[in-house]
């Protein structure tokens, strides 16, 4: 294939990428900013003097970072709605969508957990105690003091777990997801122009992780100054 024909196939292409672009996209966002919450209160419940609520988060932990996402993701879109139907829920339907956001929030969410509670255990256990002994709160602590230096240590490590998830939604074109990956395969079925559809699919990653990168290291600078 010769240069013009590499960008011909582009501009042929780029409006079913384009779709598959904004539904990884939105999948995501939304996967991570819900995954984030979720991380972090799976965190304090693994951090937790209430043995309980240790167990369950390290449960979750475990399920999620035991079992590949591909299982996951036809869990959640065949088993449990299979599941539902028979028992309490006759007519209950889950959509791919919902499917793969729950999939990636479920998923993100325990790794996310993990490097947050390695970031708070590495701040001085002093900084707890002084904080205490002047009367502050556990609660208001570990949201002034304690979170706040917990997301400057782990932000390379949370937008390397962005870059993953991001890389990951692919996976979920497997379910049927119309994502980027599904998009580039229905026009490769179609044209069996595989070489540069999937490099344009690659080069777009690239350019998107790429930002993300830029964005942390400009974070990073920002908040040790």
């Amino acid at each position: 294939m010769d240069l013009a024909g590499f960008f011909e196939t582009l501009g042929e292409v780029w409006p079913l990428l384009a779709n598959g672009l904004t539904t990884t996209l939105y999948v995501t966002v939304i996967s991570l900013v819900v995954a984030m919450f979720l991380g972090i209160f799976v965190c304090l419940m693994n951090l937790s003097k209430i043995a309980p609520l240790r167990g369950i988060a390290k449960f979750y932990i475990w399920i999620i970072r035991g079992t590949p996402m591909l299982v996951q993701a036809f869990y959640f879109y065949f088993a449990v709605p299979q599941l539902l139907q028979a028992t309490i829920a006759p007519d209950f339907r889950l959509d791919v969508v919902t499917a793969s956001i729950i999939t990636l929030i479920l998923n993100a969410g325990a790794y996310i957990s993990e490097i947050f509670r390695g970031a708070i255990q590495s701040v001085p256990k002093g900084q707890m105690e002084a904080s205490r002994s002047l009367g502050v709160g556990h609660a208001t602590t570990m949201r002034k003091i304690i979170l706040p230096q917990a997301v400057r240590i782990c932000l390379p490590s949370l937008v390397n777990q962005c870059i993953i998830t991001l890389k990951d939604s692919t996976i979920m074109y497997a379910i049927g997801l119309p994502e980027i990956m599904n998009q580039a395969k229905v026009y490769v079925g179609r044209t069996f122009e595989s070489f540069a559809t999937y490099t344009w699919v690659a080069v777009i990653f690239l350019v998107i992780t790429s930002v993300l990168m830029i964005v942390s290291s400009q974070l990073e600078k920002r908040m040790r100054k």
